[in-house]
């Protein structure tokens, strides 16, 4: 009897063993299962993280001149920002999502632009720059020291309206891991970051933009080529009630002194994230593009302008904001009246003048380019800044988003339509 109790009990204790064994082989499946659904979930938060651009030999870009568009000038070999030697950008775009708008889940229509002017290997050498408003409603953070000390001691990091703090912190903390402290051995910045609302595509109020997404911007900005329309900050960006974006341009200069005396050869280069305009103000090359392919979007001026220009040639700050000013004149050739809620914000810095900062000795000598000899450089801004808007048009797509608001992309055959119906596309 005592015998076949025990083997009860070593059966029963057994079974428990089998048991424990079988629930704790279950719990670690669903552990397992678990983290694999937090992975797939984390994966899908993921933002869309932008490589470098292809260049146009691996890529099939179509800009603007390509569809005939006519511009005054010549641009140089890339026909974009950085065909100004040092100068890199950097995107992160984020999209997630479909359907109704639930705020803090999406649609995520997002990203962040970086810009670099000296690029990486020359972080710790400002530029000199100056900054212009040519209407307020909107913020790019860190001008009035600027506008004090006449030079940008940093990137230009540009996002949407409800983002520009966690992109302003995360500039500094991105700077202090790749930069170093000033001479009395401190840490400080006054990052320069600008915005554009996308509220209409993108949940903008959710707070999709991370330190992350600034990071990688910042770290895969580069030289070259570079993409435009929907990428970047310009992922949720509408501009004339068309799709709008990033959009970029250069120019080359000749200066000429005299006529004795030979050319001076410069670059000048504009970048603009495009988020303005009604339909029937679009104009180009001087054609009503707008009032030909009529229609609407949300019927209101309610965007806004972020242009940056980027020059070699050796100027002072009060002459970059002349500069900067003249960026109002190409977005005017363009039709945009600049209403009263276009935050229309611009920056130009030059790339000269190298370490004209440095405390490490009493005087520097600075080169600059006599006013007289200006017009040029001017003519330049004005002539890279219509075309890069046409171009953040021009280079996009059709993009749905929050509440499945819907923002088509100007349509090329129409537009080839429309410039041959007024005698001005070029073939």
């Amino acid at each position: 009897m005592e015998n076949l109790r025990r083997r009860e009990m070593d059966a029963r204790g057994g079974q428990k063993v089998k048991c424990s064994f079988l629930l704790a082989r279950h719990a670690a499946a669903l552990c397992v299962g678990w983290l694999l659904l937090l992975m797939l979930d984390l994966h899908g938060r993921e933002p869309q993280q932008s490589p470098p651009a292809k260049s146009t030999s691996q890529k099939k870009i179509v800009r603007a001149r390509d569809l005939g568009v006519p511009f005054d000038g010549t641009p140089g070999p890339l026909n974009a920002i950085t065909d100004v030697a040092g100068v890199e950008v950097g995107y992160t775009t984020t999209i997630r999502g479909e359907g109704k708008l639930v705020v803090g889940k999406g649609p995520v229509r997002t990203g962040v632009t970086a810009i670099i002017p000296r690029g990486h290997d020359s972080l710790n050498d400002p530029v000199y720059a100056g900054v212009f408003s040519l209407n307020g409603n909107g913020e790019m953070t860190g001008t009035h020291w600027v506008e004090e000390s006449g030079f940008l001691e940093g990137p230009v990091v540009i996002t949407n309206t409800h983002s520009v703090g966690v992109a302003r912190d995360a500039v500094i903390a991105w700077r202090i891991k790749h930069g170093a402290s000033d001479a009395s051995g401190y840490w400080w910045s006054l990052p320069l970051v600008a915005e554009t609302w996308d509220g209409w595509l993108n949940d903008t109020n959710g707070f999709h933009v991370k330190p992350e997404d600034v990071f990688h911007a910042l770290d895969f900005a580069h030289s070259g080529a570079i993409e435009e329309g929907s990428v970047g900050g310009g992922t949720g960006m509408i501009c004339y009630e068309f799709k709008g974006g990033n959009g970029t341009a250069s120019r080359k200069i000749d200066i000429k002194p005299g006529k004795d005396k030979p050319a001076q050869s410069f670059t000048v280069g504009v970048f603009v994230q495009a988020n303005f305009g009604r339909r029937g103000l679009l104009t180009i090359a001087g054609v009503p593009v707008g009032k030909e392919i009529p229609g609407t979007v949300y019927g209101e001026d309610t965007g806004s302008c972020i242009a940056v220009i980027a020059t070699d040639a050796p100027l002072l700050p009060n002459q970059l904001k002349r500069l900067a000013r003249r960026v109002s004149l190409g977005l005017a050739r363009t039709g945009t009246t600049s209403g009263n809620g276009s935050g229309d914000l611009f920056i130009a810095f030059s790339t000269a003048n190298r370490n004209t900062w440095a405390p490490d000795q009493g005087t520097h000598s600075v080169q600059t380019i006599p006013n007289d000899l200006m017009d040029p450089i001017f003519t330049g801004v004005v002539e890279a800044t219509e075309e890069a808007v046409v171009n953040a048009l021009v280079d996009n797509q059709t993009i749905t988003g929050a509440n499945n608001h819907r923002v088509e992309a100007l349509p090329h055959d129409r537009l080839r339509e429309v410039l041959k119906k007024y005698n001005r596309l070029k073939e």
